[in-house]
Formats: C-alpha cells, structure tokens, sequence
C-alpha cells in the first residue's frame, strides 16, 4: 500500500505539528483510539459524557482541529466526537480502501460501536459529508441529525478549480497561497492557521486522487432524519447549483442553504448548526 506521506520523516512533522495544535484544543477532552477493521481510529471527545452523541466527519486532507471554532459551543450541549477519518492526516491509520468498496460506511459504524454510540447526530464537511451521507442511507436508524456542510458526493465534482490550483503552484510561495485561496475560496485569508497546515501538507502529504463517488437517487431517498445543507455558491469544487437541486428533489426533510459570495472553506457556522441540532 503506498503511503499517504511523501516519506516517513514527512509523517513525523506533520503528526508533531498536529500534536503541537491539539494542544490548544478549546475545552477538555479525551483522546481515544479505538479498533477498527481498518485499523485504530483517532477520536477527540468533549463535553458531558451523559449528553447526547454528535460525530463530526472532516474533510480531505484535514483532521479534527477544523473543528476547534465550533467545539466549544456544540459540546456544552452535546458529547462530541471529532473522528479523524483514516487515510487523512490525523493520528488514525493510514488505510485507504477504495470510496466504492463500501469500506467507510463498515469502518463508522465500527467506530460508533466501540465509543458505544447506537445513534448520534452527525455534522460533516466535503469529503466527510459524503461519508455521512452514505452512512445515513444506508444506518438511517443511527442518525439522529444530518449536517452536510459543502458535501462531497451529492452531484459530479468539478475539476477546473483543481487544474488552476496545480497551474499556480510553481510560483513560489505567493503561488502556493493563491492556490489555497483558489481551492478554499476567500475565507481561509480569515484562518491563516488553516493555511499554513496546508501548505505543510503539500510538502509531505499525499492527497487522494479518487474521484468520489456520487450518491444514487434510491440511496438519497432513503435520508428521512432532519437534514440541514450549507453550500457556497462559488465552491471550486461542488457544483452547488446541482448539489441543492439533488437535495431539493430527493430529501424532503432537508433544508438547504446556499451562501453567496462563499468557496469551499466556510465561515463559521456554529450557531446556524447548534440551533438546527437543538430545534424541535
């Protein structure tokens, strides 16, 4: 299996540099790993143990500490779980099945069963939501809540982002930050923090390459829990317009909400997300 650093020195800067950040993480927690099929499984708990469960799914080539602006408010409500996803550079295993091998939904509900979870809400982001969604259509009876936050797997990805983004790397560091901004969209010049881990990845980290898989129409129509879909209107990499309408058509019980002027990196969205994980 090739692995997903660049080289083994390159796996420790980025697993100390991670280290280095969890520290500042906003509220107690608890570090556990837990055993999977594939392989040990990187989770950050916060909030009261007696809570109600809520999962976060991050998205590719990020980890749990894209959630530190949110945390603090969602764990004084819920326990959260902040899951680093395998094969992404957190402190989970480096394992990388195929999307279309049916691997991901397994390997959550492994991780559910080992944190003791029968049913949670869960809140995801871009490569993540897909994985939330494919987990909901086919564990319906294990999520509560459903947040997708500019979801992968809803409808084709685009590419021309991606081509402008590889076209401007050569120039130097200027052009690496362009091409942050480009992925990302504007929203990240406000999370220089984000950036800079980024730019670390590019260095040592091997990004995915597999396309990801699109959600069938019979798969979407089994999503009957509460749903909530944030998008950005000028997403490099979701075809939001194709996204929304996806939604619209196939889960009635989702609402969708597409942001103007925004890219693939949102601005915060603790507060929309706590009041639809807490409204009746």
């Amino acid at each position: 299996m090739t692995s997903i650093y660049t080289s083994p020195a390159g796996a420790r800067t980025i697993e100390a540099k991670y280290g280095e950040l969890l520290a500042g993480w906003p509220v107690p927690a608890q570090h556990q790993r837990v055993p999977t099929r594939e392989g040990e499984t990187f989770v950050v708990a916060s909030g009261p143990a007696d809570a109600p469960p809520l999962v976060l799914l991050h998205g590719s080539g990020s980890n749990a500490l894209m959630w530190t602006p949110d945390v603090a408010a969602w764990s004084e409500r819920f326990r959260v779980y902040a899951v680093d996803l395998i094969g992404e550079p957190g402190l989970s295993a480096p394992a990388r099945p195929p999307l279309t091998s049916g691997a991901y939904p397994l390997w959550l509900g492994d991780v559910l069963d080992a944190l003791g979870v029968a049913r949670a809400s869960v809140v995801a982001v871009s490569l993540g939501g897909w994985l939330a969604l494919d987990f909901a259509t086919r564990h319906p009876e294990r999520v509560e809540r459903l947040v997708l936050l500019t979801p992968a797997g809803v409808a084709k990805a685009k590419v021309a982002g991606v081509l402008g983004a590889v076209l401007l790397k050569p120039f130097g560091e200027w052009g690496k930050q362009k091409s942050v901004e480009l992925l990302l969209g504007p929203e990240v010049r406000r999370q220089q923090g984000s950036a800079e881990f980024v730019r670390l990845m590019s260095q040592h980290y091997r990004y995915r390459r597999e396309p990801v898989p699109v959600v069938d129409d019979a798969a979407m129509q089994r999503v009957t829990m509460p749903t909530l879909a944030i998008l950005g209107a000028r997403d490099t990499f979701i075809d939001t317009p194709r996204t929304a309408a996806r939604l619209a058509r196939l889960v009635p019980s989702a609402t969708v909400r597409v942001l103007p002027e925004i890219g693939h990196l949102l601005p915060a969205q603790t507060t929309p997300v706590l009041e639809f994980l807490t409204s009746p």
